[in-house]
């Protein structure tokens, strides 16, 4: 007989997860997820302290930027490079070949300084076809093609400068590197035009963070708290509000800056929403998988390196641009800067994982520790081992990571 009066039984298992070990859970996630952004926040700030802020002075900004530029449009192409699981340590000499070109082009041929210019972005591209075609259909290793590369193009340098210096350009080729969008609307203490175009990079990742999480939202994906989105956000803007503000009471915004953000632009929709994109990624996560799935391997492969000479022309224009003069020594360790930055900035040593925002930070991270670093008088000697320490550091934590990703 059924007692009316006894109580329903309650469901036996683990209570609900409270909202706010929710809240805590998806924040802690999310930090990790974030922490190369974090890593720099933290030696901006440890910088800063250490030289009582001279670190952040407008002019010092400016002169991150453009003083990194170059070692920057490397890494975009760097982190792709090592995405697909290749390497190349050739990136710093096709620049200096690059830039001794484009000084007989500009300066000792006369050529017009755009034409100049565009025939050197050429010779990189062909530079890059060279060696991806050795990679890519002759099936030598990357590791052994770029290392042939950098002796190559460092003797024909030398070659092309015939162990002499050339200088000086014409005022706009000059520009590449030191040159400032400023004044437009006239001459103002704080630039209107800078900060005009902080204010609209900062509403556009606004928008673009609002319409990401409503179409997670959509699709029944896991959303981080309301206030914790919030909080990022301003976090962002305040940041840029920064930096724009900076630049504007300075000298405006750098050429090499408009460079690096069209860069970014393009590389990051290349990257995450083009068909090329996602076949890099298939190849660096499997590439036996990638072939057998249809993907042209060796026809990515050899663009990849195409894109690789082409970056590393447009980097040695930037640094000839900057100096004013292409040398013997130009592009030295750009190689090794330009693989540190991808690494720092998450890219796995395996391949199959990088970004080129994580490639960005990395290498602004080299760059705030090189300026910092410079401020407060430490040696040459000293920097290189805190860098080295930084890589090592940096790769020591992606194997941690996947050891632990594995274990689960």
């Amino acid at each position: 007989m059924t007692d009316t009066n006894t109580k329903a039984a309650e469901p036996i298992g683990p209570p609900p997860t409270s909202k706010i070990g929710s809240s805590l859970s998806h924040i802690i996630t999310d930090l990790g997820k974030n922490g190369i952004f974090l890593a720099l926040i933290a030696v901006v700030v440890l910088f800063s302290i250490l030289t009582d802020g001279i670190l952040l002075r407008p002019q010092n900004i400016s002169n991150l930027i453009v003083q990194n530029g170059y070692i920057l449009i490397l890494a975009i192409g760097m982190v792709l490079i090592i995405v697909a699981g290749h390497i190349d340590l050739s990136v710093g000499s096709v620049a200096a070949f690059v830039g001794a070109v484009s000084g007989v082009f500009a300066v000792n041929w006369g050529l017009p300084w755009w034409l100049a210019i565009i025939l050197s972005l050429l010779v990189g591209a062909v530079v890059g076809a060279w060696q991806g075609f050795w990679i890519a259909y002759v099936g030598i290793p990357a590791f052994i093609v770029t290392l042939a590369g950098m002796l190559i193009f460092r003797g024909l340098a030398l070659v092309v400068l015939g162990n002499a210096n050339i200088g000086s350009f014409p005022t706009e080729y000059r520009a590449l590197g030191n040159g400032y969008l400023t004044d437009l609307f006239g001459e103002f203490a704080i630039d209107p035009f800078t900060l005009g175009i902080g204010a609209i990079a900062a509403i556009a990742i606004v928008v673009q963070q609002f319409r990401t999480r409503n179409g997670r939202q959509k699709y029944g994906q896991d959303v981080e708290p309301m206030l914790w989105f919030v909080v990022k956000l301003a976090l962002i803007v305040v940041a840029i509000g920064f930096f724009t503000y900076a630049l504007a009471i300075f000298k405006g915004i750098p050429i090499t800056l408009i460079i690096l953000a069209v860069l970014v632009m393009v590389y990051g929709v290349v990257s995450n929403r083009t068909v090329f994109g996602r076949h890099v990624f298939a190849i660096g996560g499997n590439r036996h998988a990638a072939e057998l799935s249809g993907v042209k391997t060796r026809k990515v492969d050899f663009w990849l390196f195409v894109n690789m000479g082409f970056l590393a022309a447009l980097a040695g224009l930037v640094f000839t641009a900057r100096l004013n003069l292409a040398g013997p020594k130009a592009g030295d360790g750009f190689e090794l800067e330009a693989i540190s930055a991808a690494f720092i900035g998450g890219a796995a040593v395996q391949g199959g994982v990088g970004t080129i925002g994580g490639a960005i930070i990395g290498g602004l991270i080299i760059g705030v520790l090189n300026n910092g670093m410079s401020i407060l008088g430490i040696g040459i000697e000293w920097q290189q081992a805190v860098k080295g320490l930084v890589l090592l550091f940096a790769v020591a934590f992606d194997v941690f990571n996947k050891k632990r990703s594995g274990g689960r």
